[in-house]
């Protein structure tokens, strides 16, 4: 089959792979017929995520039709549409039986180098290096889905693939990171990114209750897409002082609630260290988040920060929620939103081309150029 594959720094590729096979009898193999390029697999590209290794398959933001099951596999058959979260989860330990999909204690047959680096290891996450699993991902014309019984959700529905891809990755990403800002009826809620998960985060805040919503870029399409889909205000962090314009918004006390939809790669007013995990955004975001208000991060991280505004996140008196999205738990609930019309995930999507331009177009994603928002990729 066909696959983008990781090849080093800057070097994604088109190649022929092996065709996934059941290995397991909890296993199903999905014909692919879409799939996405993520913010985080650009930390990929980027090369900051260690143990990646050459010829790895790329993509944990796919769906399709399924084609073959395991023998212990219940509630799928062939034929079966379904949307496959990032995670992969057994939905038997003692984290998947709370709800903590992405810290499924069984699914990373890595655990042990994930626990040397992290004290514990999460779950593992479809082609995501092999810290995290070295599970092949999802960039692919095919994929095998390890616990199938635990992981996809079917789509019953006739609605598009565009309107449902989205489950698998940033619309729950984004969703968990409104819902862990600990949003109230008329909070005011301050989201930095304006990338895809950022304008998820930004229509979660809305549906959670939020009464304002403030979205923090530099990207004209971006902002641009924040106030038309997501009807929020916006700041253009190199044309104003975020904290400033955020204490005028507030009457000076500050947002509620402060989400960190960008990660690791964020960029500064005054040049980019050549580490990957920057401090900027978690600077601004303690420095004009309220008293006694959240700080949520659903933005990837990779290992250590320096400049970490320890000092005043604790005399603040902040809340910090984190962590991989536990997918699972969203999805019946969010493909329901769906289904009802509260939301369409497609108005995210600015490029939609076959999986053989997926080269160019990580390329193309990482720059922001050509207005890139969104890659959909179809094998």
């Amino acid at each position: 089959m066909r696959a983008l594959t990781w090849q080093g720094e800057g070097n994604v590729r088109i190649d022929d792979v092996p065709d996934p096979e059941i290995e397991e009898p909890t296993d199903a193999i999905i014909d692919i017929t879409a799939t996405a390029i993520c913010g985080s697999d650009l930390h990929l590209y980027d090369g900051y995520m260690p143990s990646m290794q050459e010829g790895d398959v790329l993509g944990h933001e796919p769906m399709g039709e399924v084609i073959e099951v395991g023998d212990e596999v219940e509630t799928l058959e062939e034929g079966d549409r379904v949307v496959v979260p990032f995670t992969i989860s057994c939905g038997s330990c003692w984290f998947c039986e709370n709800g903590l999909y992405s810290l499924c204690d069984t699914s990373n047959p890595n655990a042990e180098m994930a626990q040397e680096a992290m004290g514990h290891s999460p779950a593992a996450l479809f082609g995501y290096s092999h810290m995290l699993g070295g599970v092949a991902g999802g960039q692919a014309e095919q994929l095998r889905v390890p616990y199938a019984d635990v992981g996809p959700v079917k789509v019953d529905s006739d609605l598009p693939d565009e309107q449902v891809l989205f489950l698998s990755d940033i619309f729950p990403t984004g969703y968990m990171g409104a819902e862990n800002a600990d949003i109230t009826e008329g909070d005011t809620v301050a989201i930095w990114g304006c990338g895809p998960v950022g304008q998820f985060a930004i229509q979660s805040a809305q549906m959670l209750g939020a009464d304002r919503v403030v979205a923090i870029d530099r990207v004209p399409e971006r902002l641009d897409m924040a106030r038309e889909h997501g009807e929020a205000e916006t700041i253009d962090y190199e044309d104003e002082d975020v904290y400033d314009r955020l204490m005028d918004m507030t009457s000076g006390r500050g947002p509620d609630g402060c989400i960190d939809a960008v990660g690791s790669e964020a960029h500064g007013l005054h040049g980019i260290s050549d580490e990957a995990d920057r401090p900027y955004v978690l600077q601004q975001a303690v420095r004009c988040c309220r008293k006694g208000g959240t700080l949520s991060m659903p933005g990837v991280y990779i290992d250590t920060m320096d400049d970490f505004p320890i000092g005043p996140l604790m005399n603040k008196a902040l809340t910090v929620k984190t962590g991989q999205t536990h997918v699972q738990r969203y999805l019946d609930p969010l493909l329901e939103r769906i289904e009802n019309g509260d939301i369409d995930p497609s108005f995210v999507i600015t490029h939609e081309e076959p999986l053989e331009n997926g080269p160019d177009l990580y390329q193309t994603f990482r720059d922001k150029e050509d207005d890139c928002i969104k890659v959909v990729l179809t094998p």
